[in-house]
């Protein structure tokens, strides 16, 4: 049996939630959807999905074997439209989003200069921090920052992103440098307001472990980028992600603390609906995408 055709089968029918709904997309029997996704998991020796007679739930193999699939699937889909589009070019309308902090470092600058290699596709760019309906709004892709939620969205990761602590250079000499984080509370931390949508806290790997704090301190906002600048002008220590402070860490402007307790990473996302067939645009805007953030010299500079 065709691998490839198993994956296929395998990423519909966890998406879609069903043998039925995957089977009626394909227009074949739900007994051959089935069948594939046996001599998958017998091909695999591991068990990829708890089916019932009322719904599909991935097991833990599963799920991480879903964003492997939709990254090869995607993959895919890419290199043969590099072959069979030849001279076709990109054209139409491409609607994207991203959230407001991030999409106005590192999404906006970059649309002009894609729609210089393409000049036919047109380009509306929503920032908001709200998650966007992106089927139900019409829009083609999202770029996504941090753990995503399962969806039947279809994601292919970008970059990693971190979280650190930093402060500036002056800052530290006066006041120290944290040992632990447990010790932050001696310190002057820039937190965002209780209405802000990070709710947990700063993420720190202790003791093997990933644990939430909360620091206080005189300032707090609700908005990233006050928090960013207030850090910059020497206010406090800030929990920023790394697309944010890269190019001041390199320049020597912020330094981190506190890195033996990094949490891990989590990632940057291009997100799209599941469609069979995605428009070379929406392709092409997400290999650009990759080109970029997969430059290690571009967040350093950006």
């Amino acid at each position: 049996m065709d691998k490839f055709k198993q994956l296929e089968t395998f990423t519909a029918v966890a998406t879609k939630g069903s043998l039925t709904a995957a089977a009626q997309a394909e227009g074949v029997a739900a007994a051959i959807i089935g069948r594939r996704i046996d001599a998958l998991e017998e091909r695999l020796g591991v068990k990829l999905m708890v089916r019932t007679t009322r719904r599909i739930s991935l097991t833990h193999e599963g799920s991480a074997f879903l964003e492997d699939c939709q990254r090869v699937l995607a993959d895919m889909a890419n290199a043969e439209a590099s072959v069979s589009a030849g001279g076709v070019k990109a054209s139409g309308h491409l609607r994207i989003t991203a959230p407001a902090g991030f999409g106005r470092r590192h999404v906006a600058p970059l649309v002009p200069h894609f729609r210089e290699l393409h000049a036919d596709v047109s380009i509306s760019l929503n920032l908001s921090d709200r998650v966007v309906d992106l089927a139900g709004e019409g829009f083609d892709c999202a770029v996504r920052v941090g753990d995503l939620p399962d969806s039947s969205l279809v994601s292919v990761r970008l970059a990693d992103n971190r979280r650190l602590c930093v402060a500036t250079p002056k800052y530290l000499q006066q006041r120290g440098r944290p040992a632990h984080p447990g010790e932050l509370g001696k310190f002057d931390c820039l937190t965002l307001s209780s209405d802000a949508s990070q709710t947990r806290g700063w993420a720190f790997s202790i003791d093997g472990e990933l644990q939430h704090l909360r620091p206080g301190g005189p300032l707090d906002c609700s908005d990233g980028q006050v928090l960013h600048e207030w850090c910059l002008a020497g206010y406090g220590i800030a929990w920023r992600s790394t697309w944010e402070v890269d190019s001041d860490i390199a320049a020597g402007r912020l330094v981190t603390v506190l890195d033996e307790f990094a949490a891990p990473p989590n990632g940057i996302y291009a997100v799209f609906p599941q469609r069979k067939h995605l428009p070379l645009r929406v392709r092409l805007w997400v290999d650009f995408l990759k080109h970029h953030y997969g430059q290690a010299k571009y967040w350093s500079t950006a």
